[in-house]
């Protein structure tokens, strides 16, 4: 069976590239992870940049750590982090390995699975909240710290990978300044 053109995976060269390239590329590209309740997959709507040592507010700023290092590993790779004591994040990274960079998921629209993100995230008031936010996202997709280092680039049964999706007309893309860096 061939795969539609728009759920192909992303190959890993698309993210050996300029984070601030990527970002906006990423926008209308689809999210799927894979559990074994069944797959859920996610329509990137919004994203956020961070260029590594060029950029404060990224976790590569002041350099390589135990937390942060999937960043400095090669491209299409997912890095995962907790936060406040309570919520995952997710980022996909980019850029050629041993500089880190790396794209912020901040939200999404439930386009496969929607009745298992309902489950994951009981308290949204409609399906549009679901993944509308990177914590909420990550709680959707049921993202931890396990999924830290994961393929999203790899072929077969993976946990999580980016297809091609139907990417967003440069137009329509929308930028703003980052809040508190």
């Amino acid at each position: 069976m061939i795969a539609p053109p728009d759920r192909m995976p992303l190959p890993r060269s698309f993210f050996d590239r300029p984070v601030l390239e990527v970002a906006p590329d990423l926008l209308g590209r689809i999210l799927v992870r894979t559990t074994p309740d069944g797959p859920i997959a996610v329509r990137l709507t919004e994203v956020e940049a961070y260029d590594g040592r060029n950029d404060p507010g990224s976790h590569a700023y002041r350099g390589r750590t135990a937390r942060n290092a999937v960043m400095f590993g090669e491209p299409g790779h997912v890095y995962v982090y907790f936060t406040y004591g309570m919520w995952h994040c997710m980022n996909l990274v980019c850029g050629p390995e041993g500089t880190a960079s790396a794209v912020l998921l901040r939200a999404g629209e439930i386009v496969e699975g929607a009745e298992l993100a309902r489950k994951r995230r009981p308290s949204a008031r409609n399906d549009k909240e679901l993944a509308k936010g990177p914590a909420r996202l990550a709680t959707a997709l049921e993202v931890d710290r396990a999924l830290d280092g994961t393929d999203a680039c790899a072929f077969g049964e993976t946990p999580m990978r980016i297809l091609t999706g139907t990417p967003v007309p440069a137009a329509q893309v929308r930028k703003g300044p980052r809040t508190g860096v």
